[in-house]
């Protein structure tokens, strides 16, 4: 074995993988894998995401292997980037493992329209969604639910939306993960702290790493996969990235400190209490599920108004008939947990800045795109490229069927403050023929380009992994950021 084949404690296993075999520690469970080239290795490296996920395969009841992501940087407890399996119904289910904001995803939208029949109107649609979209932190400017309603859309998602606002279509929510609606969410397991928090949030986008891109459509890798996504070169769409707000929040935080003060109870010794987590048939295990369903069910809805409401811009800037014909390509969820079947075991698949990326032939795909896999959306940073792929059988071999969500933090936020301007920025990324709205440059520095991994790079580890093929690549023509 080469010295190269050996960085900061993982072996390489593969072309792309690498491995703390699970003897690294007395407490581990399972081995530590990491999808990563040697490069990227390097990044992760740098923070304590390695350590995190080693804290992971430790857990009661996990399976086969804790699983890190080419875009792994350090969270809370889990990694981001991190992906884990435990047995159901004993093994454990980890809000750390989900992540505060709840299914935080990601849903694009396709114009029937080319970037060159565009053409001086990018900066007035630009305009126009973030005069619609309301952005930053607090809960103004969103649909506005009473009690009742709330519940119908924590318990059924988006086409509730549809059938009592007009919000959405039929197909929408065909090409939505789930259907936009987690099976077995319970409203009264969401706190009245978290209810009130997500009061007036659905249809706002938010804050941090949120955002709504404008895009067209480059180069084009997979011809099919995109002729069945509806995708063609030269063609504008518009990624929508956002997840629960303060509603997801709250659920997290409240089930974290119920399950820290569950642990000894249920006799488990953890290294990092962040990872704070109970029996998945435990009544503390049984609640969070019902809750974090209520939460995503929540978030479909959010991204659905929002892309009802990114609609409603491109009628008053383009015409009714391109709003029309304005359809959904997929939604996906990036912080979640899911009971799954994977090699004749149910299994509860936490992906936590991780995305499903299931092959061609799965029926739990629309059935648009069985022959060619599901989409899987990998967003880049301002000013760089997003990916559209499909998911491919490597996935359901590798990782639970999934692949990464971004291309993942190298610099904290604080340390991209200090070393760009916002807006300098700002002025870099319309010279380049970008259009920027965003309430605050200090957002935007914290956001820059270079505070993130080479999407590319990342992308590429993903593709040579089996996870997922690249299909079609977005760049940016206009942004909006709270």
């Amino acid at each position: 074995m080469s010295e190269s084949d050996v960085k900061h404690g993982l072996t390489r296993i593969d072309d792309t993988c690498w491995e703390i075999p699970a003897e690294a520690r007395a407490d581990m469970r399972v081995p530590a894998r990491v999808f990563a080239d040697a490069e990227l290795l390097d990044e992760i490296g740098g923070d304590l995401s390695l350590e995190q996920i080693q804290n992971v395969a430790t857990l009661p009841g996990v399976y086969g292997a804790a699983l890190a992501m080419p875009d792994i940087h350090q969270g809370y407890g889990f990694p981001v980037g991190g992906v884990a399996a435990t047995v159901a119904p004993d093994g454990v289910i980890s809000p750390g493992g989900v992540g505060y904001d709840i299914n935080c995803g990601v849903r694009l939208l396709a114009l029937p329209v080319t970037v060159e029949e565009l053409g001086r109107r990018v900066e007035p649609l630009v305009s126009e969604i973030a005069r619609r979209v309301p952005v930053g932190t607090g809960r103004s400017g969103g649909l506005k639910l009473d009690g009742r309603a709330l519940d119908r859309v924590m318990t059924h998602g988006p086409r509730i939306l549809a059938a009592e606002h007009g919000i959405g279509t039929p197909e929408d929510v065909e090409r939505t993960e789930s259907r936009g609606c987690m099976e077995g969410a319970d409203p009264a397991a969401v706190s009245d702290r978290a209810r009130s928090r997500g009061a007036g949030q659905l249809g706002t986008l938010g804050s941090g790493n949120h955002f709504l891109e404008v895009q067209r459509v480059g180069a084009v890798l997979r011809s099919e996969a995109a002729d069945a996504y509806g995708l063609s070169e030269g063609q504008v769409t518009v990624l929508i990235h956002s997840g629960s707000r303060g509603l997801g929040h709250q659920v997290c935080t409240d089930y974290v400190r119920w399950m820290d003060s569950a642990l000894a109870r249920h006799r488990i010794k953890l290294p990092d209490r962040q990872l704070a987590c109970a029996p998945l048939s435990s009544p503390e295990g049984r609640a969070y599920m019902s809750a974090m369903a209520a939460a995503a069910n929540f978030a479909w809805a959010n991204r659905a108004t929002l892309a009802h409401r990114v609609r409603e811009a491109i009628r008053k800037v383009l015409g009714r008939d391109i709003a029309e014909r304005t359809r959904q390509v997929y939604d996906v969820a990036h912080n979640i947990a899911k009971l799954e079947e994977h090699g004749g075991r149910t299994l509860c698949v936490h992906r936590k800045g991780a995305t499903r990326a299931f092959p061609p032939g799965s029926p739990d795909i629309p059935p648009a795109y069985r022959r060619v896999g599901q989409p899987v959306f990998i967003p880049g940073s301002m000013g760089t490229s997003s990916w559209v792929l499909a998911g491919q059988p490597g996935a359901m071999e590798r990782s639970f069927g999934s692949a990464c969500h971004g291309a993942g933090r190298r610099l904290s936020r604080a340390a991209a403050k200090r070393r760009v301007k916002g807006d300098e920025l700002r002025r870099e990324l319309e010279a380049r023929g970008i259009v920027v709205r965003a309430p605050s440059n200090v957002g935007l520095a914290e956001e820059a380009p270079i505070a993130y991994k080479d999407v590319d790079r990342v992308v590429r580890v993903v593709e040579r992994a089996g996870l997922a093929a690249r299909v079609a690549e977005l760049l940016p023509i206009g942004v909006v950021k709270g």
